[in-house]
Order: structure tokens, then sequence, then C-alpha cells
């Protein structure tokens, strides 16, 4: 009898540990809760702090938890309630959990009970820059330019002296000398002065014409402070998540207010670290994301769309001429070409600026370095020559350069 007892408690003991598994139930509750659940606050479901201590009968939230329907169906007064304080909207049934899962889930959130709300934000924001962001180390053609004009001054200032000691040493030894002529009649240094200023004006006429409607480096200030470093870098967010039709179409495509509402509808504050503009200044996270919500008429607390919604009006950086024909989908898909090869690390950038200048001369390069991912893809099945070409031996990889992509119809037609 002793060792059945003992039996019974080492089995009763087992299932209770099996049951308050938090960290087994923190991967249920994100697959099968928190699209419509928190812990501390409501969204299109009740905040889940304290569940078990609202239903009398633990049995009972086990059954509402696999097929609410059933219980509001045996006109249980609380779950009826529950049903109608939110627009008699089913709760998903959830059959295939088991009472161990329930039990390991309601572990989670007692253990998440016990936290204070918004977490840790050291951890929530590692990886966050610190305060103030480094500026660019910028462009010192002015400085070499004034250095030059410096030393120029320098050198006919020399030229003089060495004249006029000349001229000295000449009186001296009794040798008659001309009068010189004053640098500013002089037609050398006159001739000289015209061929360097244009020389140095042809340069700078030339550099700005094909500089012109490029901006590497542009940073614009937006509407709304948007981190792609928290999104991207930090929380891991797929840029094809939000920039869906880079693997579709011509256009990256800059995603609707409803693709972020997919997520703030639940985040509605922020709890990572500081963040800070390019400036320095001192960015409240929580109000940014509250101007989301002012655009799209969402009221928190309510959780519903409350007023009409207003586009954002995020400013454009990276811009090509009319003339140039660019195609996200042939990058992505074809090419494979990663985010970061024409827009930089943008995992790292709080605020997105220009990364490269985007120029001819700079695609060009581009295509004539890059080796392609020729084998196993479909879109070079039909180079049958460059496959039989590598086979033998013949070359070790092919470029974009080697399938045309320089010739000028590529990109102009």
């Amino acid at each position: 009898m002793s060792v059945l007892i003992l039996c019974a408690g080492l089995v009763s003991s087992f299932s209770i540990a099996r049951a308050a598994d938090p960290g087994a139930g923190k991967t249920l509750f994100q697959q099968n809760c928190a699209s419509c659940h928190n812990v501390h606050k409501k969204l299109t479901g009740p905040a889940l702090a304290g569940v078990e201590s609202r239903w009398a009968d633990k049995a009972l939230l086990h059954k509402w938890i696999r097929n609410s329907a059933s219980v509001i169906a045996s006109g249980d007064k609380y779950a009826v309630d529950l049903f109608n304080s939110y627009n008699k909207l089913p709760m998903t049934a959830f059959p295939a959990l088991t009472d161990g899962d329930i039990d390991n889930i309601l572990a989670f959130i007692a253990q998440e009970e016990s936290k204070p709300v918004g977490g840790d934000k050291g951890a929530a924001g590692a990886g966050t820059a610190a305060a103030g962001a480094e500026k660019d180390s910028g462009n010192n053609s002015l400085l070499f330019g004034i250095i030059t004009l410096i030393l120029a001054i320098v050198a006919v200032i020399l030229m003089q002296i060495n004249s006029n000691l000349n001229k000295l040493a000449s009186e001296k030894e009794g040798h008659a000398t001309a009068e010189p002529v004053p640098f500013y009649k002089n037609k050398v240094y006159i001739a000289l002065c015209i061929v360097l200023l244009f020389i140095v004006g042809g340069y700078y006429t030339i550099q700005g014409a094909i500089g012109l409607g490029r901006q590497d480096g542009y940073m614009p200030e937006q509407p709304i402070f948007y981190s792609h470093k928290v999104h991207a870098g930090i929380n891991q967010i797929n840029c094809l998540y939000c920039h869906s039709s880079a693997e579709k179409s011509k256009h990256a495509m800059i995603p609707s207010e409803n693709v972020c509402m997919n997520c703030h509808k639940a985040i509605t504050e922020y709890t990572g670290a500081d963040l800070y503009t390019a400036e320095g200044k001192k960015v409240n996270g929580t109000a940014e994301i509250q101007k989301l919500f002012d655009h799209v008429g969402w009221d928190k607390d309510a959780g519903r769309y409350t007023k009409p919604g207003q586009p954002i009006e995020w400013k454009k950086i990276h811009s090509l001429p009319d003339h140039v024909y660019f195609n996200h989908s042939q990058h992505v898909n074809a090419g494979k070409v990663q985010c970061q090869t024409c827009h930089g690390d943008i995992q790292e950038m709080d605020e997105v600026k220009q990364f490269a200048d985007l120029s001819m001369g700079w695609c060009v390069n581009c295509h004539r370095t890059t080796k392609v991912q020729f084998a196993e893809n479909n879109y070079y099945s039909i180079f049958e020559k460059l496959h039989n070409d590598v086979k033998a031996g013949k070359v070790d990889s092919v470029t974009v350069e080697m399938l045309g992509g320089t010739e000028c119809q590529k990109c102009h037609y």
C-alpha cells in the first residue's frame, strides 16, 4: 500500500511539474494566443492577467479554451457575459490543446503577471544605438582647395621675393637691370592664372553637372520617426513583410498603414532603449506610435477605428531619372541581390539615408564585378553556352556583364 501511495505521489508531482512549465507555455502562447491577447492589456480579447481567478472552475476554463461555444451554450453566466461584452465575437477553438498544454500557457501567464508592465527596457532595446549619432566624416574637398590656394599665393610671393633679390644683387655688382613688370601686368602670370582658372572651373563644372540629381547621404525628416534598426535589426522583421512587392514588381512599394497596424494593434507603446535623431535629439517612441494611430483613426483604448484615416506622407529618398529602368523583382528574384547591396546596412539605421549615389558608373561597376547565382537558378537556364563553359572549366563564375548586364538597352529603352 505504501508503495502505491508513493507511486501515486510521484505521478502527481510529475504532473504538477509538467503543468508548471512557463517555457513551453510561452511557445504555445505565441503560437496560439498572442495575435488576440496580451497579458497586461486588452487587445482583440481581454487582458489575461488573473484569468484563473476570474473562472470559478478551472476545468471550465480548459473547456472554454478548447471550445468557447460549448461553454456559452451551457448558459454559464460569466462565459455569456464575456461573449456579449466583446460584440459576440466567438473565440477561436483550440481542440488540439491538451490539459498539460493549457496549464503550461496559464503558468506562462502567471509568470508574466509578476513582471512590470513593459518588461526590461534594457533587454528589449539590446543593440539600439547609444545616445546621439555619429556624424559622417564629410567631404574635405573645400579644405584641400583652400590649402592649394594658400600654397599658390605663397609661391607667387616667393617668386616676387626671388626677383627682387636678383635685382638687388645685380645692382650691387654694377649691372644695369630693367625695371621688373608688376605681376598683375606680367603676361606669363596672367596666362598661367587663366589656364589655372580654366582647369579648376572646368573640373568643378563637370563634377557639378555629373552630380545633378544625385543625393547620396540624403536623409530627410519623415512625418513619423520609423527606425529600421528597431524593426529589421532588433526585431528581425523580414524586409519583404513590409515591402512585399520588391520580389513581384518593379517597385519595392511603401507599405500601407494597415500593414503597420497588423502589429501595432497590439504594440501600443515603445519599451526599448532610447532613440535619437541624427542630430542627437531624443525621440519618444510611444508618441511616434501614437502618430500612426492618429493617421489611421485608431483608438487604442477602445480597440477600434473611431475616425477616418489619413495617408502618411512619407518623403521619398531613393530616386532614379525617368530615363532609367530599374526592376526590383529582377534583382531580388533572378539576381538574388540583398537589400543591403544598394541600401547599405539598413538594419542598422534609425533614420534611413541614401547609401550610394546610384549613378550609372556605380551600377555598371556592380554589373561588371557581381557574380550571379548561376547554378540551380532557372532564370539563367537558357544560357547554354555559359553553362557549358562553367562545366568545362573555361570560366569559374559568371558576372552580370557576361549576361549582357552592361548593354545600354538593359536600363535605357
